[in-house]
C-alpha cells in the first residue's frame, strides 16, 4: 500500500544532520575558475559600470586537523628528542619536563652541604656561643678582603701547596685563596705521648697522621691564637674578620709565625720517628 502523499509524509522524509561551523575556503581549482570567470565578464561588460561584484575570497591553505592532534605533537616530540641522540622511551625522561636527577644527589645539590667543606669547617671553628648566622657574617668579610686585596708577595723559602695557582689568580677566588692558605700551613703530623714507656715515669713522643679535616682545623686554631694575641685596630664587627683575612695574607706571603709552630711539629716528629719501633708499642699503633 503506497504511502499518503500528505506534508506530515514529506516531514518525516526530511533528514536534517548538523555540521561544525568551518571557515569554508574555495579550492585553487575553483577559485582559479572563478577568478577566470569575472575576469572574462569584466573585459565584455565594459557599459555594466553599476555592476558590483563580490569581492574575491582568499585562498590560504590551513594545515589539516589531524597535524594538531596531541598525538601527532608527541609524535614529533619524540622524533625532535631521537634526532638530538635522547632516548624518547627513556623511564627517565618520558613524562617530565628536564627529566629525573641522577641518584645518589651530588652533594652541592643537597642543603647542608651546598658550601665548600673548607668554607664550612672554618665557619664552624669562628662560632662562637652557637651564633651561627655571625659566624657566616664574618666569614662573608674575610673572604670579601681577600677579593678585594692585592695579589699576594709570596716567600720562597716557604712555598705553597703543589698545584696552587700562581698569586696573580687567587684574588678572584677567595675560597681558593683560603683553602690554600690553610691547606699550606696545615700540619701533616702531631705528636702523641705514651706515659710511662720510655722508663722512668717519661712519655714516649711517637708521631701520628693526621686527617685532612684534622690538619684543616689545627693550622685554623693557630690562626686564630695569633689573631687573639694581636692588639685590636678599632671597634666595630668589621675588625675581627679583618684581622683573620690579615692572618691569611701573611700566612701566604711566609710572614705568619704559624709556619714555625708548623716547622717545629715537624722536626720533633722527624726526630721522634724511631720510636715507632719501639718493643712496647707493638700492637698499639
Amino acid at each position: 500500500m503506497p504511502p499518503r502523499l500528505n506534508v506530515w509524509s514529506a516531514c518525516r522524509a526530511l533528514s536534517i544532520r548538523t555540521r561544525p561551523v568551518t571557515n569554508a575556503t574555495p579550492r585553487p581549482r575553483a577559485a582559479a575558475a572563478l577568478a577566470r570567470g569575472l575576469a572574462d565578464l569584466s573585459t565584455t561588460s565594459h557599459n555594466s559600470s553599476n555592476t558590483n561584484f563580490p569581492p574575491m575570497p582568499q585562498t590560504t591553505e590551513s594545515q589539516p586537523a589531524e597535524s594538531s592532534s596531541p598525538e601527532n605533537q608527541m609524535a614529533l616530540s619524540q622524533l625532535t628528542m631521537a634526532a638530538y641522540g635522547v632516548n624518547p622511551f627513556d623511564p627517565a625522561i618520558e613524562g617530565h619536563k628536564f627529566g629525573l636527577p641522577e641518584l645518589p644527589l651530588p652533594s652541592p645539590m643537597h642543603m647542608k652541604h651546598r658550601y665548600d667543606p673548607v668554607v664550612l669547617q672554618i665557619t664552624k671553628l669562628l662560632m662562637r656561643d652557637g651564633k651561627l648566622s655571625k659566624a657566616q657574617r664574618d666569614m662573608a668579610m674575610i673572604l670579601n678582603y681577600l677579593r678585594t686585596s692585592p695579589p699576594p708577595k709570596l716567600n720562597p723559602s716557604r712555598p705553597l701547596l703543589p698545584g696552587a695557582p700562581p698569586p696573580s689568580h687567587l684574588p678572584f677566588d677567595p675560597v681558593m685563596y683560603l683553602t690554600v692558605a690553610i691547606e699550606s700551613v696545615a700540619p701533616l703530623i702531631r705528636i702523641r705521648g705514651y706515659t710511662g714507656i720510655a722508663g722512668g715515669g717519661h712519655k714516649l713522643d711517637v708521631p701520628a697522621p693526621l686527617a685532612a679535616r684534622q690538619r684543616r682545623r689545627i693550622a685554623m686554631q693557630w690562626i686564630l691564637d695569633v689573631v687573639a694575641k694581636k692588639n685590636s685596630k678599632g671597634s666595630g664587627r668589621g675588625m675581627f674578620p679583618s684581622r683573620v683575612a690579615e692572618e691569611i695574607i701573611a700566612v701566604v706571603e711566609g710572614r705568619s709565625p704559624v709556619w714555625d709552630k708548623r716547622q717545629m711539629v715537624h722536626k720533633v716528629g722527624t726526630a721522634a720517628r724511631a720510636n715507632l719501633n719501639h718493643h712496647k708499642l707493638i700492637g698499639k699503633l
